[in-house]
């Protein structure tokens, strides 16, 4: 049996640890500490139960993935690692002796809130330590000398100089035809992501007590919003869209909607949005606008042609309906809310980066300063797993909410784990099938994230 490498055995010592900070979050641990005091053992307070069996077995993984941090920073002085990264890692093995006096600590107090916090707070920098030396590791083992197509700083000029590709008479398209393209302007491969976002949003502020009609008018009011803002970037772009590949089919690239009829279209579906956020309440109505407006006209007309952020800071669109359903039920904004939001905008980089790099010549050609034209696409994979880590940070902490139990922790690592895969072998392979994989395993990470937190909040 071939023995895993050492980048191998780094990237399972982050999931180890992962699954740590993951399932120390949960307020479910905390109960199974309740009847486990003692410690490194203990004796059950009430005899062998599941919660005891939960903390022991905590512990038991705690000792197993310390084990790996050291084997891990033994290879690391064996292989010859960089330098960064061997200094990574020593940092995650000098904290987790420290992790392990906190996790006592609270064993023995009863875990009060400061030194609760300060112990997951520890368990997120041995995280983000070795998230950090895994993506130096690959950077350094697959990483190439691929030399950005642009600087980010001709794009714009190129943009005006180009001709739009010339296009042929085709045949007039019948009513099916021309209601699909409707249907198209409206992008509706976003909605079913974007409707789960403020389903959770609802899920994680009302609980059980979510009421249909709160659902019903949020999800219409969200589905509609997505539509018209899909609508209004369809009719900004849509010459840029007939120099791309991917894009010259559009509905208003190929004519098979004017305008005119487009932009009525648009205002129609902005406006039936509005009227249903309106039956929730006025600050529903005001994020719903934002929504429309910041996709629309932030995002299409100045951040995507203007800066190689434009990724990044264009995730505060997918972020908006997670602050929509939250507000829906309560109707302010609160923390849970942000903090469902804040993962949302992590992972947009981390999800979108992989198209990128998977249409890179498409974005390219369209004039477009994505991140692999811009800085290359070794920049870019590892940027992705930046933002990967970021984002399962920003997850494991929501698990401190006492609705999130074990569906979400366990739930956040398995599909975090399959995500971190993807991303390790798109390192490797450097495809545009191991692109689409990373690409779909970002999908189904926050998809499955999303139904976990409804199932939890909701007690399903």
């Amino acid at each position: 049996m071939q023995r895993p490498s050492f980048t191998q055995l780094l990237a399972g010592t982050t999931v180890g640890v992962y699954l740590l900070l993951a399932v120390g979050a949960t307020a479910a641990l905390g109960d199974a500490a309740a009847v486990c005091g003692g410690w490194p053992l203990c004796a059950p307070a009430d005899g062998l139960s599941t919660a005891y069996g939960i903390a022991v077995g905590h512990r038991l993984l705690a000792a197993l993935v310390g084990v790996g941090v050291l084997a891990t920073l033994v290879m690391a002085f064996r292989r010859n690692a960089t330098r960064r990264v061997t200094l990574t890692i020593a940092i995650a093995t000098l904290l987790y002796p420290l992790q392990i006096a906190g996790g006592a600590l609270v064993a023995t107090m009863g875990a009060p809130r400061a030194l609760s916090a300060g112990h997951l707070l520890l368990a997120v920098g041995i995280f983000g330590a070795l998230v950090a030396g895994l993506a130096w590791q690959l950077e350094h083992e697959t990483g190439s000398d691929d030399r950005p197509v642009h600087d980010g700083t001709s794009l714009g000029p190129e943009i005006s100089s180009m001709e739009p590709q010339d296009r042929v008479d085709v045949p007039t398209p019948g009513l099916l035809a021309i209601g699909g393209a409707y249907f198209d302007l409206m992008k509706p491969r976003l909605m079913w992501l974007l409707s789960l976002v403020a389903a959770a949003g609802m899920a994680l502020a009302a609980g059980p007590a979510l009421d249909l009609e709160t659902v019903l008018f949020t999800l219409s009011g969200g589905v509609l919003a997505i539509g018209a803002s899909g609508t209004f970037n369809h009719l900004l772009e849509r010459d840029i869209d007939r120099r791309m590949n991917r894009t010259s089919d559009r509905p208003l690239a190929t004519d098979l909607v004017s305008v005119r009829n487009a932009s009525v279209f648009g205002l129609g579906l902005g406006g039936l949005s509005l009227l249903a956020f309106w039956q929730i309440n006025l600050l529903a109505v005001g994020l719903g606008l934002t929504a429309i407006v910041f996709y629309s006209i932030v995002y299409t007309l100045i951040l995507k042609p203007n800066t190689v952020q434009n990724t990044v800071l264009g995730g505060a669109a997918g972020a908006l309906p997670a602050l929509i359903g939250w507000v829906a039920v309560t109707g302010e904004i609160g923390v849970a809310g942000v903090g469902l939001a804040a993962i949302v905008f992590l992972w947009t980089p981390a999800h979108f980066y992989n198209l990128a790099l998977a249409y890179r010549d498409d974005y390219e050609r369209g004039g477009f300063p994505m991140m692999p034209v811009v800085r290359g696409e070794t920049v870019t994979r590892k940027h992705i797993l930046y933002y990967l880590g970021a984002t399962l940070v920003g997850a494991a902490t929501l698990g401190v909410l006492p609705v999130l139990g074990w569906v979400y922790a366990l739930t956040t690592v398995l599909f975090g784990a399959i995500f971190l895969y993807a991303v390790f072998r798109l390192h490797h392979q450097q495809t545009e099938a191991a692109a689409f994989r990373a690409f779909h395993a970002s999908n189904a990470y926050l998809g499955m994230l999303l139904v976990a937190i409804v199932v939890d909040s909701l007690a399903i």
